[in-house]
């Protein structure tokens, strides 16, 4: 076995000869930004999976030191390293035994995708770091970021397109590429924080805008910010009907609380093929009742909505219309005749694509009825609220995203024929959603899932809408 340990005279002899060294502490964040050895990184790792991970992104071409607090723990970690061909080596004692000067971090070693959020919306000095293969950043991204493959990192090239004035965040996949981004950023003198759980997580984010807010009536929309999904909660009288609720549950009885509001009634406009659908489990959670389109065939025990039935909530009547296309059993939602549910139906920007199911003709003909017998025959002013965004729509007013029968006439897609709009549709070749088929799956309640399960299950774009030019 080759012999991984080192002192901390060795350590500090290789860095004043300029060897390159990759230094990583894997105490915790507290003590390492409390103090560490200049251009360290913080990489502690809990698990088995995420030390393969960031292994296998390693340089082979630069002698690798761990740092703890006594020695053990790294010692294990330069075994291992040292046995899959690296040269990997740790501090003999742990950081106890370094007698050099130690510095403190000004930020955190990670940040969460709700603090991320927080962040940029508040601070204009975030530099978005994405250290994925320009195919993985193309597919989808947060807004503004830069991409800066990990390779790049560790060349001196690298240094030209990384700010040295601004707070920087690095993103992955799931957190691992980014945390190594982090290391050689490090070795630069550049501190950065790596995004916990890369974009699986930050397709996690809820944020919400209240619509409407009148005497007896109270529309939230809640955006999933890094997927473009959108859901509704309606109130009135204290109660709440939560339309498309989205992963995590928990956050939408936060939402109705500070509107005073409690979840009673909970429904889904169609079985969803982009994302997992929260409805049962915050029905469950919340008590509330459970309602499905009676046109689509759930193995989840829920009550069913036809057209042309009422749902109650508070002192409102919320009118059932079946609006298919998207899917065979689409609902869409009416209130006081002035606020509209459409689903995956009818979008700001676009309509739904009725290729999912497998039935494209048959659909897209149902879409082409549904939408100009049915959403455009609602008064001109009506609010439309769809249940996505595609990415780079803007908001059609105040972060809110809706449209209205006078504004959807302008659609091009729309000025076709009945012949032309299906001919055309059909002809639209898309990407199908990522997993769309166990999502679908999922949602109707014949294979199970678990919370942990939803951010891998649900990366990517949503691609639920026709993109025609």
């Amino acid at each position: 076995m080759t012999n991984t340990e080192i002192t901390s005279e060795e350590i500090y002899e290789n860095i004043q000869n300029k060897v390159p060294l990759l230094i990583l502490d894997l105490r915790t964040p507290e003590n390492y930004m409390a103090g560490h050895i200049e251009g360290s990184a913080n990489a502690k790792c809990t698990s088995m999976q995420q030390k393969q991970a960031i292994m296998s992104k390693l340089p082979r071409d630069q002698k690798i030191i761990l740092i703890d607090d006594d020695g053990n723990e790294a010692s294990q970690n330069a075994n291992m390293l040292a046995r899959f061909g690296f040269d990997a080596h740790y501090l003999k004692n742990g950081i106890k035994s370094w007698n050099k000067t130690l510095v403190k971090s000004k930020q955190d070693t990670v940040i969460s995708n709700e603090k991320l959020w927080e962040s940029l919306k508040s601070d204009k000095d975030v530099f978005l770091l994405d250290v994925r293969e320009p195919m993985e950043f193309a597919e989808f991204k947060i807004p503004g970021a830069v991409n800066v493959p990990l390779s790049e990192l560790f060349t001196s090239s690298a240094r030209e397109k990384i700010p040295k004035d601004k707070k920087i965040v690095t993103i992955c996949s799931h957190g691992n590429r980014s945390m190594v981004a982090t290391f050689a950023l490090a070795q630069r003198g550049i501190e950065s924080t790596s995004l916990e759980g890369g974009m699986s997580r930050w397709n996690q984010v809820l944020n919400a805008n209240t619509a409407i807010k009148n005497a007896d009536l109270t529309i939230i929309q809640v955006e999933k910010v890094g997927k473009g999904c959108l859901s509704h909660i309606v109130g009135s009288e204290g109660q709440a009907l939560v339309i498309d609720p989205n992963y995590p549950p928990s956050k939408y009885i936060e939402f109705a609380e500070k509107e005073g509001l409690k979840i009673t009634k909970v429904i889904d406009t169609h079985q969803h093929a982009d994302h997992v659908s929260a409805a049962r489990e915050l029905a469950k959670i919340t008590n509330a009742e459970l309602y499905f389109s009676a046109k689509e065939e759930y193995k989840i025990e829920h009550k069913k909505v036809d057209d042309g039935d009422i749902i109650h909530i508070g002192k409102k009547q919320v009118r059932v219309i079946h609006t298919p296309g998207h899917t065979a059993g689409s609902m869409t939602f009416v209130v006081d005749d002035k606020y509209a549910f459409s689903g995956d139906t009818l979008f700001v920007e676009s309509v739904g694509r009725p290729d999912l199911r497998d039935k494209v003709e048959e659909f897209a003909s149902d879409l082409h009825d549904t939408i100009h017998k049915k959403l455009l025959k609602l008064e001109s002013n009506t609010m439309i609220f769809p249940t996505h965004h595609g990415e780079g729509i803007k908001s059609t007013e105040k972060g809110i995203f809706y449209t209205t029968p006078e504004m959807a006439k302008k659609l091009a897609l729309l000025d076709l024929s009945k012949e032309e709009f299906v001919n055309k549709v059909v002809s639209i070749t898309t990407p199908r959603p990522m997993n769309y088929s166990i999502i679908i799956k999922v949602n109707k309640g014949t294979i199970p899932i678990i919370e942990e399960q939803v951010p891998d299950l649900e990366m990517g774009p949503n691609r639920c809408s026709i993109q025609s030019s």
